[in-house]
């Protein structure tokens, strides 16, 4: 028994349940998010159990809005959970339970030492100092006795003689003197647990089998350690995850793009593209291969895979990744997340989208070969969705250099495509052609300054793939356009 509740012993045999449990002090992160795939994958894999845990003991500080983030980041990502949410700060009385338990059996005492008078000590010792177990040695009865009386303490863990050793799956064999580790507190004065009193208690008391976190926590490990060894606990396989530095090498932070999850998705980034990103940081298939469905990444995921070495946070590399998501993922689908962008930038009114839905789709087939992200979809698709372009003065002065000639040959292209008898690429791509060589110049010579007229734009998807996109009367009012322009541009010219 441990604080009240029976504990079903677990064995090398039993099934797989791992944990993520972030704290709702913040955002879910990018370190946090990859250590939840990373657990979220080794369920999957070995068919076991996905336990979601919000550690919200420190109440000041955690929010609900924080807690709601956290699920929605990781609903958006996909990593759906077996278990939870649980709250840690629900099990409090179980923690307590679990501390005064180790009280009872000699394994823990009460330290009477104010703050003041630790404080004291530390600035005396100098350096590193650490507790020197002035009331480990109060009597039982003299040290329940001022309990009774109300004097204000803690409760510290006796941390025994000896080293604290484990067989962690990334790093291997590591080992802490217990020399180095202070009796620390597991209870504060107000009876509430620390940190890792309540982490054992839970993943016991939940039954988790791997605990799967990042390298930051290693020096937390002995302490926990001690803490399931003394309270009769079954140890948990430990598995310490690398941490994730920026490209200069230093720990990552916002200056290199660590930011919320949930602004990768504002900013386009799909959900899958993130996931075989964040899989990329620290784990290695083995091969030279990049990229990964989610039932590839579960099938070839383990533990003795994940790299020693931190891993690299490359946003360069996030961005070409989620281009190759957009390039493969169906303009149809693409339509629902960028149909809300279009709407967003004023390119389109909302009951514009379903009339449109055929041209949208063509549109973003057009357009997602040359994008990375959804928000770049839906910013390149602004000039093809305005009733007129808005000319870049670059193009202008590159390819309508003699408006003159533009526009006549502008005035000839009209009456070629008003002629046309159907409204296909290849026969307007044929008869532009024959335009060019009548005109004893180069087709770039003829498509250049169209695609300016058309677009505005000095680059643009193919051409005929443009003009089929906007049909034959948007084309011709846009040539339209453009012919006044450069009658515009010709009359502002100084004379010669």
């Amino acid at each position: 028994m441990a604080g009240n509740v029976e504990l079903p012993v677990m064995t090398p045999t039993s099934p797989i349940r791992v944990r993520f449990a972030p704290s709702p002090t913040g955002y879910l992160h990018v370190g946090g998010a990859r250590t939840a795939l990373f657990n979220w994958l080794l369920a999957r894999h070995a068919g076991g159990t996905f336990v979601l845990r919000i550690e919200d003991t420190d109440r000041e500080r955690s929010s609900d809005a924080m807690t709601r983030a956290i699920l929605d980041g990781l609903t958006w990502l996909g990593l759906d959970w077996d278990e939870g949410p649980f709250h840690q700060a629900e099990g409090g009385e179980r923690h307590r339970g679990d501390a005064l338990s180790l009280l009872d059996r000699g394994a823990a005492y009460r330290c009477y030492c104010t703050p003041e008078s630790l404080d004291a000590r530390r600035a005396a010792a100098g350096g590193q100092w650490r507790y020197d177990r002035r009331c480990a040695g109060i009597a039982v009865d003299e040290s329940a006795r001022r309990a009774a009386s109300g004097e204000a303490h803690t409760v510290r863990f006796r941390v025994p003689d000896g080293v604290t050793a484990w067989d962690d799956v990334v790093h291997g064999a590591i080992e802490f003197s217990n020399a180095d580790i202070e009796d620390f507190i597991i209870l504060r004065t107000d009876g509430s647990p620390v940190y890792n009193m309540a982490v054992v208690s839970d993943d016991a008391h939940m039954r988790i089998t791997h605990v799967v976190r990042g390298a930051d926590h290693i020096s937390n490990t002995p302490k926990q350690i001690l803490l399931y060894r003394a309270l009769g606990f079954e140890l948990p396989i430990f598995a310490h995850v690398p941490l994730i530095l920026g490209p200069d090498g230093k720990r990552l932070s916002k200056r290199h793009g660590a930011t919320a999850v949930g602004e990768y998705q504002a900013e386009g980034i799909l959900p899958d593209a993130m996931v075989n990103f964040l899989a990329l940081l620290g784990w290695s298939s083995g091969t030279d291969e990049e990229i990964f469905s989610r039932d590839q990444l579960i099938e070839r995921f383990s533990l003795e895979t994940i790299n020693r070495k931190s891993a690299v946070f490359d946003p360069v590399k996030l961005s070409w990744l989620n281009g190759q998501y957009l390039n493969r993922m169906p303009a149809t689908e693409l339509l629902e997340r960028v149909a809300p962008m279009f709407v967003e930038r004023g390119w389109l009114a909302g009951n514009e989208v379903e009339g449109r839905r055929g041209m949208l789709v063509t549109l973003i087939d057009l357009l997602k070969l040359r994008a990375r992200t959804v928000a770049e979809i839906a910013d390149q698709a602004e000039p093809y969705l305005r009733e007129t372009p808005i000319y870049e003065a670059a193009a202008v002065a590159k390819h309508w250099k003699d408006p003159a000639e533009t526009r006549r040959r502008l005035h000839a292209l009209r009456t070629i495509f008003v002629d046309a008898p159907e409204w296909d690429g290849a026969v307007l791509e044929t008869a532009v052609r024959a335009f060019a060589e009548t005109e004893g110049t180069g087709l770039g010579k003829v498509i250049h300054p169209l695609r300016v007229a058309l677009t505005g734009l000095a680059s643009s998807p193919g051409i005929f793939d443009v003009m089929s996109l906007l049909g034959r009367e948007r084309v011709v009012r846009r040539i339209d356009a453009g012919i006044e322009r450069l009658d515009a541009i010709e009359s502002e010219a100084p004379e010669g």
